[in-house]
């Protein structure tokens, strides 16, 4: 457990260090890379949370995670144009409403959807997944107030009691402090005995049930918890971004956290962020030299997910000596 602790401490400062490193090399892209990915790894490890913990293969995550942002891209637009949301809720700038309040979203529309689909099972679930998801999408393309399938522009970043936050590198360290914060509410949360129910749950749903426990109750409540750190993540990179777009809940976004779960490692706690940094990273370096980056990403996938089982974080492990 000491080493552990050793890691994640080390881990947290090596990326703290990142702004500075980007300043000493003019590599002024690294702060955003970073920060992206461990916003992205912050996404994919709430999916992992009903994936990997709870056994609920989810095609339409991404859907939180759009909402998230664009509960900030709405109150920003209604506060720069001085008017308020249906004509009550006023507009806003303020990071310590505006994260909140997408994660407040979040999980009402995780528990809509959550309360309707986790009555099936298996292939229907993922279906029904991916339906509400795409509808979220259609959806917000018919907004035309808000920029419809073009999105909406988020001129600042979200500001914050006593920080300059149009400063690339205060906006980093906000983001990894957010994303450790979560990493170390994850953990707890799987340590738990609700997280111990979960797990019970996907091993063998039917023996839960038969000891007395209401499965369907603890996977609506996951399933809002596993929402509501995606609609945080959403919120966090339209800060970054300072852009909403419809996009952001399509399903291949929610492909895209799924692979990024699976690269990592299914059911680990750090496999999720690991899997997101690599995968953002490939995509931005190949990019750059193909548009058809999509090819050598996949093949890399296939490679790792064949010779490696359990993701980076088992092949990790393994060169570690533990396995």
């Amino acid at each position: 457990m000491k080493r552990e602790h050793i890691i994640l401490a080390a881990v947290f400062v090596v990326l703290a260090l990142v702004p500075f490193a980007a300043e000493l090399t003019g590599q002024a892209s690294w702060t955003r890379l970073v920060g992206q990915a461990l916003i992205y790894g912050m996404a994919a490890a709430s999916l992992n949370f009903i994936l990997g913990y709870g056994g609920m293969v989810s095609f339409g995550h991404a859907a939180f995670f759009g909402i998230g942002g664009y509960v900030v891209g709405i109150m920003y637009h209604h506060f720069d144009a001085g008017t308020a949301f249906l004509g009550l809720i006023p507009g806003t700038d303020q990071m310590l409403i505006t994260l909140p309040a997408a994660i407040l979203i979040a999980g009402l529309a995780a528990a809509l959807v959550g309360a309707m689909s986790l009555r099936t099972g298996g292939v229907q679930f993922i279906m029904i997944t991916l339906a509400f998801a795409q509808m979220f999408f259609f959806l917000f393309i018919s907004l035309k107030t808000y920029g419809g399938e073009d999105g909406i522009m988020v001129r600042r970043t979200n500001s914050l009691p006593g920080l300059n936050m149009r400063d690339k590198a205060t906006l980093y360290w906000v983001v990894l402090g957010l994303a450790a914060a979560y990493y170390l509410f994850l953990r707890r949360l799987v340590q738990s005995s609700f997280g111990q129910i979960i797990a019970g749950i996907r091993q063998n749903e039917r023996r839960m049930a038969a000891m007395g426990i209401s499965t369907y109750r603890y996977k609506l409540y996951a399933f809002v918890l596993s929402g509501m750190g995606a609609g945080l993540a959403g919120a966090l990179m339209v800060n970054f971004l300072r852009f909403a777009s419809p996009d952001m809940m399509h399903w291949s976004r929610s492909g895209e956290l799924m692979i990024m779960v699976i690269l990592g490692g299914v059911g680990t706690l750090a496999g999720p962020f690991i899997g997101a940094g690599v995968l953002f990273t490939l995509e931005t370096t190949l990019a750059r030299y193909t548009e058809h980056w999509m090819l050598p990403v996949g093949i890399i996938l296939l490679l790792v997910v064949m010779t490696s089982k359990g993701g980076l974080m088992a092949l990790l492990r393994r060169l570690g000596g533990k396995g």
